[in-house]
């Protein structure tokens, strides 16, 4: 059943919405859902960090399916050029054309993204930067909304290119996806399948109803502006922005920390904050919002001190410990 009155819609509704309707084919996905709603209302992007077999890919196309959204994935690959991903200009019938790639659509999955070298890592920059890529000198706008979910695996570094730091820092959110409790594997291995897919994949129906060609994207892109505009009118006062700005300072502070978050990443936490509060049902942002998501935030951009690592200190319990050496306002 789909929802015609997209522009209606509430962050907390558009997440009740997708999680029905992506429930026949994924188990156990609410954090990784609730990232990837709030990367949509604020305009951001998510970086996946999991095993394989933790339906990092599954929840990111059931995502898009369930959405109406027009979806890519691109398989990155040591031998991956750039223009694999932006597109290229080629000759069709003695006239330059332009072919696009994959980053042409409104979600795309970047799997396994630290498996390509750095130059066509780079690539993504502008594209979620700018919402636009620059191919062969000439700027080229990108669909609106854009969200890159991108995958990478933590325990297998041969033949991996670590993401620069000015790549990481592009993503809003970092969501560790680790193995399901006992309940939700029993669950999943309760689903249909067709051998080894997911029988309901295909039957995953989009949340706004379709124009009379059977297009969604017009109404995901209504359904998306109405979402950012709740988002953008969620009020924060002084004294909650105070303490997060306490929070990003003091993680620059911190001795097990080389480099802090930079101001990018309180823009990003405030906003995610935001997105975190509307989820919840309300209107303004409380340090509460701050706490629960500023590990996905935060834990990505903080470059540790060889020393800390040693001692197996983790980005986490450096944002743990930038939060609990800030009081909080009451």
């Amino acid at each position: 059943m789909t929802d015609d009155r997209p522009t209606d819609a509430t962050v907390v509704d558009v997440r009740r919405r997708l999680g029905e309707a992506v429930a026949p084919v994924v188990v156990g996905a609410g954090p990784v859902l609730d990232a990837l709603v709030v990367a949509l209302a604020v305009g951001g992007h998510v970086l996946l960090e999991g095993v394989p077999g933790v339906a990092k890919t599954l929840v990111a196309e059931a995502t898009a399916r369930a959405l109406g959204a027009r979806f890519r994935r691109a398989q990155f690959t040591p031998d991956m050029l750039p223009s694999d991903l932006t597109g290229t200009m080629t000759l069709r019938d003695g006239d330059l054309t332009f072919r696009p790639g994959p980053v042409f659509t409104n979600v795309l999955l970047a799997d396994e993204i630290n498996r390509t070298p750095p130059k066509t890592q780079a690539a993504l920059l502008e594209a979620m930067g700018e919402g636009q890529v620059t191919v062969d000198g000439s700027p080229r706008r990108l669909a609106d909304p854009f969200l890159v979910v991108a995958t990478q695996n933590p325990i297998e570094y041969e033949g991996t290119y670590p993401l620069p730091e000015a790549e990481l820092d592009r993503f809003l959110m970092k969501v560790e996806v680790g193995y399901p409790t006992e309940a939700d594997e029993a669950a999943l291995l309760r689903l249909a399948r067709r051998g080894l897919a997911p029988a309901a994949l295909g039957e995953v129906r989009p949340i706004v109803a379709p124009d009379a060609g059977g297009e969604t994207v017009g109404a995901v892109a209504a359904l998306v502006a109405a979402l950012r505009a709740e988002v953008d009118q969620t009020t924060v006062s002084d004294e909650v922005g105070a303490y997060l700005l306490a929070v990003i300072r003091r993680t620059r502070e911190l001795p097990s920390v080389e480099v802090g978050a930079s101001p990018r990443a309180g823009v990003h936490l405030l906003a995610a904050a935001k997105g975190t509060a509307r989820l919840a049902g309300r209107g303004f942002v409380t340090p509460d919002d701050i706490v629960e998501v500023a590990p996905a935030v935060l834990r990505h951009r903080l470059v540790l001190r060889a020393e800390a690592e040693l001692e197996r200190f983790r980005p986490d319990d450096a944002v743990a410990a930038a939060i609990a050496a800030v009081s909080v306002p009451r």
